[in-house]
């Protein structure tokens, strides 16, 4: 929902340390192999309760994210770094729910389940939109300079990643918290399918 609008401020933040990597020679293939890495870390972290490792692992992977982009716009973009961004994200997001159902089964898997499938349905709206519209040659005028087609929602990855973290800050509050968002994710899925139904449709402008 505000990805949009924090994107402009996040390159300007992200722009100066994107050029001294790029200048060293860093690839931003790289940094995304290595965010994913310290990101599942989270996972055994969560399992075994240590809790603010765990929120380290996630901002540093939400960091290393931002960076991987910033990095590819100092050169050219490929389509292997849109690939592995978005690939690796979607595994990252269902991942952490994964922790969480790990350290209190009891309290914590039905909620994590329910969550992670309603991952599965914005995750799967979203690619399925960006084929579509990839074919249609669609530009998200919102999201300049991304590898695919993004497409906005009431849940987007700001507001998982604060999802996140206040998962992390109020550990005894998961279960609430991840039906809530999972609500909102199933709003977000049901408005996708609705756009797509009415821009992919025979009379559409293609």
């Amino acid at each position: 929902m505000i990805d949009a609008a924090l994107l402009p401020l996040q390159r300007r933040l992200l722009d100066p340390l994107s050029r001294a990597l790029a200048a060293r020679g860093v690839a931003a293939d790289h940094l995304t192999l290595a965010g994913f890495g310290i990101g599942v870390l989270a996972v055994p972290a969560l399992a075994f309760g240590q809790v603010a490792l765990a929120l380290v692992a996630i901002l540093v992977n939400r960091l290393f994210d931002g960076l991987d982009g910033a990095v590819a716009r100092q050169g050219r973009p490929t389509d292997r770094g849109a690939f592995l961004d978005i690939a690796l994200d979607f595994a990252f997001y269902a991942l952490v729910p994964l922790g969480f159902a790990l350290a209190d089964p009891g309290s914590n898997a039905l909620a994590a389940s329910v969550l992670i499938a309603a991952f599965v349905g914005t995750g799967s709206s979203f690619l399925a939109f960006a084929v579509i519209a990839a074919q249609r040659g669609m530009q998200p005028d919102a999201y300049p300079g991304k590898g695919i087609y993004y497409l906005g929602g009431l849940t987007e990855g700001a507001e998982t990643i604060g999802l996140f973290v206040a998962m992390c800050l109020f550990p005894q509050y998961f279960a609430p918290l991840a039906y809530a968002f999972a609500a909102a994710c199933c709003a977000t899925t049901v408005a996708r399918w609705v756009d797509g139904w009415h821009r992919f449709g025979p009379h559409s402008p293609k």
